[in-house]
């Protein structure tokens, strides 16, 4: 076994991080299962050693099976020299430490970090760090970051997995939850934009259900600083006509996911307005429709934010 008894050893945020769980579930496992620092003094920093992280790691593998964490913790601690096991694991499966296996997403190996991490706290249905690992990454890397390198990775490896498994319906209705409710969150309060700047329209398409990118476009404007509406899903054109000529907006953006609910049409039955907004299209719903040139086509959210911020300030 080699020691590591005077390695620096990881912080309880990176340990966190290394495990997929806030800092305040460490907190809660060391209070009530003894499964904290092994070398932690008074007034020092807590520093989890190379074999802390590894109990750890079996803990949570043991969680995501099912086992109560009381169960999980005695069963970590148990272990003299917690190793993963040496088998490779089955297509499909991650190794998750002495002898067992779990279910694994399919592309998490080459994600981020704390892509990894949501995706475990997924695996275990523990909505509650998957939120919280998610709030962290937008207070930390911003929402355009947190979708490109945690939540879309995320949902892509559930999608896989229910492709090989016709399983994990209730994964990807828990993730699409916990996303909702993080970038919801964003979008209340007083933001810093002038009451008469001429809003940007965000709305779903009529008969389109499917918002999270929608929302999280309106999250990221949102921390822009670009003043909008977030119109959600499945808005009626007569609805959406309203709304335009209630808000004289700058600009208008039209999401479609599935092609079915992408309806060229709904663009002429837009008003006119003075000034003109301008009309932007989004999602993939659109491709291979017959659009007119003035509407603009939105491709990524990274793009979304740079373009409408710059419809704003023309």
């Amino acid at each position: 076994m080699v020691t590591t008894a005077h390695a620096p050893g990881l912080t309880v945020a990176a340990t966190a991080r290394r495990i997929g769980v806030a800092p305040g579930t460490l907190r809660t496992w060391d209070r009530r299962y003894g499964m904290g620092p092994s070398d932690h003094a008074p007034g020092r920093h807590r520093r989890y050693s190379t074999a802390d992280v590894a109990r750890l790691e079996l803990m949570q593998r043991a969680l995501v099976r099912g086992v109560s964490p009381a169960d999980a913790a005695r069963y970590a601690l148990s272990v003299r020299e917690p190793e993963c096991s040496p088998a490779p694991p089955r297509p499909g499966e991650q190794r998750a430490g002495v002898g067992c296996v779990v279910p694994g997403l399919p592309g998490a190996a080459g994600a981020d970090g704390l892509a990894r991490g949501v995706g475990r706290a997924a695996l275990a249905l523990d909505s509650a760090t998957v939120c919280e690992l998610l709030a962290e990454s937008v207070t930390r890397d911003g929402v355009e970051n947190t979708w490109d390198e945690v939540v879309r990775p995320v949902l892509e490896a559930i999608g896989a997995r229910w492709a090989h498994t016709a399983a994990g319906v209730e994964i990807e209705h828990l993730v699409t939850g916990c996303v909702s409710a993080v970038f919801g969150a964003s979008l209340g309060g007083r933001g810093q934009t002038a009451r008469d700047v001429r809003p940007v329209l965000l709305a779903a398409v009529p008969g389109e259900q499917h918002t999270l990118p929608l929302l999280a476009l309106a999250a990221a404007l949102r921390r822009h600083g670009v003043a909008h509406r977030y119109l959600g899903a499945d808005l009626p054109a007569d609805a959406l006509v309203a709304a335009a000529r209630r808000t004289a907006p700058v600009a208008v953006v039209l999401w479609s996911l599935l092609p079915e609910t992408a309806d060229p049409k709904l663009i002429a039955t837009m008003p006119r307005t003075r000034p003109r907004f301008r009309t932007f299209l989004a999602g993939p719903g659109w491709d291979g429709a017959a659009l007119p040139r003035r509407a603009g086509r939105l491709t990524s959210l990274r793009s979304a934010v740079a373009t409408i911020s710059e419809a704003v300030l023309v």
